[in-house]
C-alpha cells in the first residue's frame, strides 16, 4: 500500500466501566451454552497491545439484560455463525417507533417500486426515521468494534440526554453486534473457515455475509458504519476514516455519495478532535486530526472492489465507511465511539438530503439514467442463456442475484435479440432497476485498470460469468420478451433412458454428484475427456441425482475408461500466518466439490508424514517453510526448525516416491515446491498486489478437461513458469495482450509463458491460477478436481 507508514504503540489499559455509558464486562451472568468462555482467546499475537476486551461468552448477556431494561430495544438472534455461535442484532428506535419497523421498511421498499412517490412523502414528513446501520468486528481481532457497539446500544438504550433523544427522533440504529464471533472467540480475524468475512462479500459464502447482506437488504440503510482497527500513525492523525482513495467503481453513482462523504467524515474527526481531552493516553490526547483517505492520499486505499463491507453496502444507497481506531485498547473502543456519534449527528442534521440522494441513486437505475457514466456504460439489460442439462452454474448465479436484491425475470416464450433466438426459460436481468450499480458489478467483465493507478489494497477483476462460468449477455437493445419475475431459481435433476448414464465434467455440481455418488458405494468410471459414468445407478441413490439439478441421459461405457475411487486428501493448513489463511479457499472449492478433505499443519506433516493420504496439496504461502527470521505472531504457524524443515521435505518426497499426488496452487505453492526440490522449472512472480482476469490456453489434458482451448483464468500474485526442461506445459497465458481485466503490471513479462506444468517423472502438478481463491474462482475449482482424479 503506497499510504502513509503506520506505527502502532503499547498504550496503557483504561476500564470500560469508567467509559461513559459503559457496559460492565461483569454483569451478571446466565450459563452460557456455546462457549468455555475460559477456552477464549485472550487476545492475538498480531496486536502489539492488550486489554481486557469483552469477551464473546459474555456478550448475550448483557444484550439480554439491556434488553430486558430498555423499552426502546429489539434484541434478536439472525442466524449463528460458522463455528454454531449466536449472531446478535440489536434495533434501537425510540419507544412509540418500535411498532411501526414493517412500516418504515415498507416505505423503505417504496424507493425501489416508485421513487419518485418517496421523494414526495419524505417533503411531506420531515419527521421520517431513516435506519443507520453499526457492524461491529468483522476481523475477530479487532475488538474494539463490538466493545464500542456495546457502549453506543447502551447509550442509546437508557440515556436521555438531548443529543441521545435528538438522534432517535431521526434514526432506527441496527446493529450487528458481532460481526465475526467466530474470530473475537478464537483471537483470529477470520471466521472458523479461515476465511476473511471483508473480502466474502458480492461471493457471500459464508454465513455471517449472508446474514449480513439480508439485513442490508432488509433495512436499506442510509448510513453503514463498519468498525475496524488498527490503523494508527505519528503525525498526530491516529485513526482512519473513509470515503476512499482512486480508483473508485465505476458502478456507483459515485457524484452522490461524494456530495455528503467528506463532509460527514470531517464530521467524525471533529467528534474525536473535540474529545481528545477525555482520552487516557497521550496519543489521542494530542490528536490533531485523523487521516482521511480521500483527503490525505491520492492512492493505497481505494473503495474498486465490492468485497468489502461498507463497498458493498453502497451499492444498495449507503453512505458507508470503513473507519479504523488506532490502537488495541479502550481508548480505541472512545475513539470508534466518538467517530460513530460524529456520523449520527452528521445524518440527523443532514437527514433529507442525504435521504433525496439516496433515493436519487435508485430513480436513476429505475429510469436508466446515468448522467455521470458514459453512454454505453450499462446495457440495458442482460441475458443469461441456460445450459439445459446442466443449469446450475446459471440458476446458482440467478440465485445469488435474487439473494442481493437485484430482480431477474424468465421468458416464458422463445424470444430473439441482437439477431439471436432464445428459448423459453431463459433469464434476463433488465438495467431499467433500483439496484443497476450492484447488478453490472456482477455481470460485467470487468477492466484493466492497471494504468489508472499505482497500487491496490485488493483485487480488481471478479465477473461472475467470466470466473463462475455462466454466459451473461450484454445487450444494448430494448429486450422484447414476455416474461416474468423470478423469486427462486429451482431446478431439479433428472435420469433420461435406462443407463448407463454419463455425467459431463461441466460444474462444479456436476463434481459433487460423482464425489457424493461414490461416497454411496456406487461405481464411477472417467474417460479420457474427462466426463464420468455410472454403470448401475440404484434406486436408492436417484435423489442424488434430482437433488443435483444435473440431467443425466444413457450412454455406452467408453472402451477406455478408468475406475475412480474417493480420495482422501490432505491440505495444508496455514494457520494465519500475516493474518491471513492462504489455504481456505482452496479448501472451500474441495468442499463444494465434494471432496473430504484433512488440514495438516506444517509441524504434523514432519511429525507423521502423509501416508495415511492419497493426495496432499500445497496452497499456502511458502513463507509456512521458514524456521529462521519468523516474527513472534507467525510462530504457531511455520514449520519452525531447521529439523522439522528437513524432515517435511523427506515426508513429502516419501509420499510422492509412494504413489501419492502432489499439487501445487499459486505463488506460494509453487515456490515451495521448488524449495523442497519437487521441480527444477524456474519460478517467477509478479507484483504482491497485482491480480485479475486473463486468457489461458489450455493444451488438451487430463487437467485440463472441461475447458475450451482458449478460454480464462485468474491471477492474484501472478505466477508463471519458464526453463521447463523434461516438465509438460499443460496451459500457457494468451500471446500479446492475454491481459482481461484487473491491475498487474509489466504483464507482457508473463505473455504465452507456461502456467500449468506437470513433472515427468512424478505426480506432481503445478497449478499457477489461483483455482480456489475465496469461492471467487468458481470455474476454475475443477482443475483442482482434474488433478486429484488424473
Amino acid at each position: 500500500m503506497l499510504k502513509k507508514q503506520w506505527v502502532a504503540g503499547v498504550m496503557s489499559l483504561s476500564l470500560l466501566s469508567s467509559m461513559p455509558f459503559a457496559v460492565s464486562a461483569e454483569a451478571p451472568q446466565k450459563k452460557w451454552s456455546y462457549v468455555n468462555s475460559f477456552e477464549e482467546a485472550d487476545g492475538s499475537p498480531f496486536n502489539s497491545e492488550h486489554y481486557d476486551f469483552v469477551k464473546y461468552s459474555k456478550i448475550g448477556s448483557i444484550l439480554k439484560k439491556i434488553d430486558r431494561e430498555s423499552n426502546r430495544v429489539t434484541l434478536e438472534q439472525k442466524g449463528v455463525s460458522s463455528k454454531g455461535y449466536p449472531m446478535y442484532v440489536v434495533t434501537i428506535s425510540n419507544t412509540e417507533d418500535k411498532g411501526k419497523y414493517g412500516h418504515y421498511k415498507k416505505l423503505r421498499k417504496e424507493m425501489f417500486r416508485n421513487p419518485q412517490k418517496a421523494q414526495d412523502w419524505i417533503a411531506e414528513n420531515p419527521d421520517f426515521k431513516v435506519p443507520v446501520m453499526i457492524n461491529g468486528s468483522i476481523h475477530g481481532t479487532e475488538y474494539i468494534g463490538s466493545d464500542a457497539v456495546l457502549q453506543l446500544i447502551n447509550r442509546f438504550a437508557n440515556a436521555n440526554d438531548e443529543e441521545t433523544k435528538e438522534i432517535l427522533d431521526s434514526n432506527i440504529l441496527i446493529f450487528n453486534v458481532v460481526a465475526n464471533p467466530d474470530g473475537r472467540v478464537d483471537g483470529t480475524r477470520f471466521n472458523g473457515n479461515g476465511i476473511d468475512l471483508n473480502r466474502d462479500f458480492i461471493t457471500l459464502s459464508q454465513a455471517e455475509t449472508k446474514q449480513t447482506v439480508d439485513l442490508i437488504t432488509e433495512w436499506n440503510p442510509m448510513v453503514f458504519l463498519d468498525l475496524h482497527g488498527y490503523v494508527n500513525s505519528d503525525d498526530g492523525k491516529p485513526g482512519l476514516i473513509e470515503p476512499c482513495t482512486p480508483p473508485h467503481n465505476p458502478n456507483y453513482e459515485y457524484d452522490l455519495f461524494s456530495k455528503w462523504a467528506l463532509d460527514q467524515a470531517k464530521a467524525m474527526e471533529a467528534e474525536i478532535v473535540g474529545n481528545k481531552a477525555n482520552y487516557e493516553t497521550d496519543l489521542y490526547k494530542n490528536m490533531t486530526g485523523t487521516y482521511i483517505p480521500q483527503r490525505d492520499d491520492s492512492a493505497g486505499w481505494d473503495d474498486y472492489p465490492p468485497i468489502f463491507t461498507p463497498m458493498y453496502a453502497m451499492y444498495h444507497g449507503a453512505y458507508g465507511y470503513t473507519l479504523e481506531a488506532p490502537t488495541n485498547n479502550w481508548d480505541g473502543v472512545r475513539w470508534a465511539n466518538d467517530a460513530v456519534m460524529g456520523a449520527l449527528k452528521f445524518a440527523e442534521q443532514n437527514k433529507q438530503g442525504m435521504l433525496t440522494d439516496q433515493i436519487e441513486i435508485f430513480e436513476r437505475g429505475i429510469n436508466f439514467d446515468h448522467p455521470y457514466h458514459e453512454e454505453g456504460f450499462f446495457p440495458n439489460a442482460y441475458v443469461l442463456p441456460v445450459n439445459e442439462k446442466d443449469p446450475t452454474v446459471t440458476e446458482k448465479a440467478v440465485n445469488h442475484l435474487i439473494e442481493n436484491d437485484i430482480s431477474v425475470e424468465k421468458a416464458v416464450k422463445a424470444f430473439s435479440v441482437k439477431g439471436q433466438t432464445y428459448p423459453a426459460g431463459t433469464y434476463i436481468v433488465s438495467m431499467s432497476q433500483a439496484k443497476a450499480g450492484l447488478a453490472n458489478t456482477m455481470l460485467w467483465d470487468g477492466e484493466d485498470i492497471t494504468n489508472d493507478t499505482p497500487a491496490m489494497y485488493d483485487i480488481s477483476a471478479w465477473s461472475l460469468p467470466e470466473l463462475w462460468g455462466f454466459e451473461a449477455i450484454e445487450v444494448d437493445e430494448k429486450v422484447n420478451a414476455k416474461t416474468k419475475p423470478v423469486k427462486e431459481a429451482e431446478y431439479e435433476g433428472s435420469l433420461q433412458g435406462k443407463g448407463p448414464y454419463v455425467i459431463s465434467n461441466s460444474s462444479v455440481q456436476a463434481v459433487k454428484l460423482v464425489n457424493d455418488l461414490m461416497k454411496k458405494g456406487e461405481r464411477v468410471y472417467k474417460d479420457g475427456a474427462g466426463n464420468f459414468y455410472i454403470e448401475n445407478l440404484s434406486s436408492r441413490n436417484k435423489k442424488l441425482v434430482k437433488e443435483s439439478g444435473i440431467k443425466l441421459h444413457s450412454a455406452k461405457l467408453p472402451a477406455q475408461k478408468e475406475k475412480l475411487s474417493t480420495l482422501k486428501v490432505a491440505v495444508l493448513k496455514d494457520g494465519g500466518m500475516n493474518k491471513a489463511q492462504s489455504h481456505a479457499g482452496t479448501k472451500l472449492a474441495l468442499e463444494r466439490l465434494g471432496f473430504s478433505v484433512t488440514e495438516v499443519t506444517p509441524k504434523e506433516v514432519a511429525e507423521k508424514g502423509l501416508s495415511s493420504y492419497d493426495a496432499f496439496l500445497y496452497a499456502g504461502t511458502d513463507a509456512l517453510m521458514q524456521y529462521e527470521n519468523v516474527r513472534e505472531a507467525n510462530k504457531p504457524f511455520v514449520i519452525g526448525s531447521k529439523q522439522a524443515y528437513d524432515s517435511f521435505k523427506n515426508n513429502v518426497q516419501t509420499f510422492i516416491n509412494n504413489g501419492g499426488k502432489y499439487i501445487s496452487v499459486g505463488a506460494g505453492g509453487a515456490k515451495a515446491s521448488s524449495q523442497l526440490g519437487l521441480t527444477t522449472i524456474k519460478v517467477n512472480t509478479g507484483g504482491s498486489n497485482s491480480n485479475g482476469i486473463v486468457n489461458v490456453n489450455y493444451e488438451k489434458d487430463e487437467v485440463t478437461a472441461g475447458y475450451k482451448e482458449a478460454d480464462l483464468g485468474f491471477v492474484y500474485r501472478p505466477v508463471w513458469f519458464t526453463e521447463l526442461g523434461n516438465s509438460k506445459s499443460i496451459a500457457t497465458l494468451g500471446d500479446g495482450d492475454f491481459f482481461v481485466a484487473g491491475h498487474w503490471k509489466n504483464n507482457q513479462q508473463a505473455a504465452g509463458q507456461a502456467v500449468i506444468v506437470e513433472e515427468a517423472q512424478k505426480d506432481v502438478t503445478l497449478i499457477g491460477l489461483e483455482a480456489g481463491f475465496r469461492d471467487h474462482t468458481d470455474y476454475l475449482f475443477r482443475l483442482l478436481s482434474n488433478a486429484l482424479y488424473q
